[in-house]
């Protein structure tokens, strides 16, 4: 080992403020030698040491224990300078080797250090964590103190101290981000915008990702706009400008579509506004109730159900409009009713009836009127019909039935004038019906004749009879010659002077026969 070797100085380090770390122990100049009591001395230590002077040092200088090459100055910091070796050392080689390892450690923690430092400059720590920074900062800075005093193992642990402080503020970042996000969304309600942009800005450093920073900080940048222009829906509103109002409040959310305030302003200016509608459409339509156009006011009714508000309120008008209406007509149909009972129209009466049971069929005076004036109706067509067929009295069991109708109709109470009318026709038609009329029928004694319901009456010129009042066939036949039919009726002042029963009309026979 040559004398330039030893005289070569050792790395220097530096400490977290980037200043080189000295061994409190003075340099000596190269220039001075030592005594020659100590040359002495140290040649009776040569053999012993030999090993250690030439191999040794070299390690050491070489290695950091255990067996880690140590950094050269250009891949770590300066070290501390060499003492001279000429200088004494009363420090074994053990002891530097350990002292060198515990240095090596003190490096490393140091670096470690500078690194989760740097870490949390770029997350501006000194926004969040000042305190907590400064004081592990500070505990770093003891450690170089005990590090230029050459204590690298109480330096190693102030490092370790100052790391773990760092490391704490790192680990704490979910949490600061948390309470971070929850401090910006405060100051977004209060409508602090430096404070909202502040705080979503400083999450946004934590995670640049995160949705709900990027949407608060978007929120942020438009807080002023937006909070001007709730304030002037607010004021719009407070003056009755609804319409306005909820424009207003719809720019805003336009801006920021996650403001509640807004979202609930519409909805409620906005119901506001439908209530006012249906006010004016439903009063519109009273008013045309009023005033008799029922059909109108029936249509701003069904307006009013449209608005999606209130529909009980309106489907209610519509029922007691169409109720006043259904009772309007049924009024009227009553007056119809009551003035064609008393002209006893009764087909009339009974159209009306249908007409209101129509309308509502569960009214029982409709029910019951109508079942009365079918009855009427009834007995006016049967008392109609042999009134106007008197002749068909003559058979029995149209006489009796006749009969039957007649006394149907002297039953009612209070007849009216068209019923006891045709009910004192009916009884003289019944009377007269049963009298008989003498009639003549005449012939050629050569025709045989039959009088239908009465029987045959043989051949004769002349036959006197005795007929009630009816209508009479008499059929004449004869041989070689065509029957003749002859028709006529007794009574109703019909009554012919004769009837000529006598086949004349030859039939002739064919040469197909």
């Amino acid at each position: 080992m040559s004398d330039k070797d030893i005289d070569k100085p050792e790395p220097v380090d530096f400490d977290v403020a980037g200043n080189p770390l000295f061994s409190d122990q003075p340099a000596q100049a190269k220039s001075d030698r030592p005594s020659i009591w100590v040359w002495l001395g140290l040649g009776s230590l040569l053999i012993v040491a030999l090993a250690v002077i030439f191999v040794l040092p070299t390690i050491v200088t070489e290695y950091e224990l255990p067996l880690e090459r140590r950094l050269a100055v250009t891949e770590l910091q300066p070290s501390l300078p060499a003492v001279s070796r000429n200088q004494p050392s009363e420090i074994s080689p053990f002891d530097e080797a350990q002292r060198s390892l515990e240095r090596k450690q003190a490096q490393d923690v140091l670096a470690d250090l500078l690194l989760k430092q740097a870490e949390l400059d770029q997350l501006e720590v000194q926004r969040w964590g000042l305190a907590d920074y400064e004081n592990s900062l500070e505990q770093a800075r003891g450690g170089d103190e005990l590090y230029r005093e050459q204590g690298f193992g109480q330096a190693r642990d102030a490092y370790q101290r100052g790391r773990d402080g760092l490391q704490a503020l790192i680990d704490s970042i979910p949490v600061v981000m948390t309470q971070t996000l929850i401090e910006a969304q405060v100051a977004l309600d209060a409508a602090d915008t430096e404070a909202a942009m502040e705080q979503y800005s400083l999450a946004l450093l934590f995670d640049p990702d995160n949705e709900l920073a990027q949407i608060g900080y978007q929120r942020a940048q438009s807080l002023e706009e937006v909070t001007s222009l709730l304030t002037d829906a607010g004021e719009r509103y407070e003056d009755g400008e609804l319409q306005v109002a909820l424009e207003s409040y719809q720019n805003a959310l336009d801006l920021d579509s996650y403001n509640e305030v807004a979202r609930a302003q519409i909805q409620q200016v906005a119901a506001e506004i439908r209530e006012n509608e249906f006010s004016q459409i439903m009063s519109a339509g009273y008013s045309h109730l009023e005033n008799g156009n029922t059909d109108e006011a029936i249509a701003e009714f069904r307006r009013a159900s449209g608005l999606g508000i209130n529909q009980e309120q309106a489907l209610a008008a519509i029922t007691q409009t169409e109720n006043e209406i259904a009772s309007a007509e049924i009024n009227s149909l009553q007056r119809q009713i009551g003035l064609a009972e008393t002209e006893e129209r009764w087909a009339a009466v009974v159209s009306d009836y249908d007409a209101v049971l129509t309308i509502d069929p569960n009214l029982v005076f409709a029910i019951d009127g109508r079942d009365y004036a079918g009855k009427r109706l009834n007995l006016d067509q049967l008392l109609a019909n042999a009134i106007d067929n008197p002749e068909r009295f003559a058979e029995d069991s149209v006489f009796e039935q006749t009969r039957d109708i007649y006394f149907t109709g002297r039953s009612i109470e209070n007849p009216g004038f068209r019923l006891a009318e045709q009910l004192d026709d009916l009884q003289a038609l019944l009377e007269t019906s049963q009298v008989p009329i003498n009639i003549q029928l005449v012939s050629d004694n050569l025709t045989n004749v039959t009088l239908l319901r009465i029987g045959s009456l043989g051949s004769f010129e002349q036959h006197q009879l005795s007929l009630k009042p009816g209508v009479y066939v008499a059929v004449g036949t004869r041989s070689g010659y065509r029957d003749v039919r002859e028709e006529f009726t007794v009574g109703f002042g019909l009554t012919p002077a004769s009837v000529l029963v006598q086949c004349d009309e030859r039939v002739v026979a064919t040469n197909g026969r």
